[in-house]
């Protein structure tokens, strides 16, 4: 599904340019629930950037579904994001003047799709998340949890191949994050989503199956049920 390989990337500071990632190596099968943890600037942020084709490496390959996606335009970047990856973040980004249907049917919209199309299948997705009795109501009528399911409906409209959250239970309370994780591994379990959630909550990486930290830009830890994967450590 994933497959990167000798990932690098430098932002520029000034005159300088300071490197962020050192030759990333890592692969994700499909189906996969992992969690990228790391300190403030271990480079975890960037690497969920590249993974979600929001940015593009300085050298290396990234391969999303066999594609190198590296070596594509930002026309192709965009339609990439669109039709293969479902993004979930800590603060929602939920339009306030639009309510949870036609939220969840954002990304349907850059597609074309016809809007009783689009709304039907953001129905759908609503009831996936059990929020379809929330249809009709704007962000600010809803919960802080209600508006991450809607979020993770969104997320999940158009099929998207990758789902990548960042710090999705940073902003809720414990018993709503524990209901939020339970939706994601369900989405995962049930409907084959290969995810990558970026934490630093212990807790929420203990839920998925797989953990890869990285410190200073390079992944010093990728484990598995318990155990170290072979030749990941750096």
């Amino acid at each position: 599904m994933i497959e990167l390989e000798g990932i690098t990337k430098a932002y520029a500071l000034g005159d300088e340019r300071v490197p962020v990632l050192h030759g990333i190596n890592l692969s994700v099968g499909r189906g996969e629930l992992v969690a990228l943890t790391g300190a403030s600037g271990s480079g975890k942020s960037t690497l969920m950037n590249i993974l979600g084709c929001l940015d593009v490496p300085d050298a290396g390959s990234y391969r999303l579904g066999g594609r190198d996606v590296a070596r594509l335009s930002e026309a192709e970047l965009a339609q990439q994001r669109n039709r293969s990856i479902g993004f979930v973040f800590q603060s929602f980004h939920l339009l306030p003047r639009l309510d949870a249907c036609d939220n969840v049917a954002q990304p349907l919209v850059y597609r074309g799709v016809p809007r009783a199309a689009r709304r039907a299948a953001a129905r759908e997705a609503l009831q996936r998340v059990g929020l379809q009795h929330r249809a009709t109501h704007k962000p600010n009528e809803l919960s802080g949890g209600q508006r991450q399911r809607v979020a993770i409906a969104r997320a999940i409209v158009g099929a998207p191949r990758l789902l990548l959250a960042d710090e999705p239970t940073g902003n809720l309370d414990s018993a709503t994050s524990e209901e939020m994780l339970q939706l994601l591994e369900t989405l995962n379990v049930e409907h084959g989503i290969t995810m990558i959630i970026v934490t630093h909550e212990p807790e929420v990486a203990a839920r998925c199956r797989r953990c890869v930290r990285l410190h200073d830009g390079r992944i010093v830890e990728d484990r598995e049920l318990g155990a170290t994967r072979p030749g990941t450590a750096s």
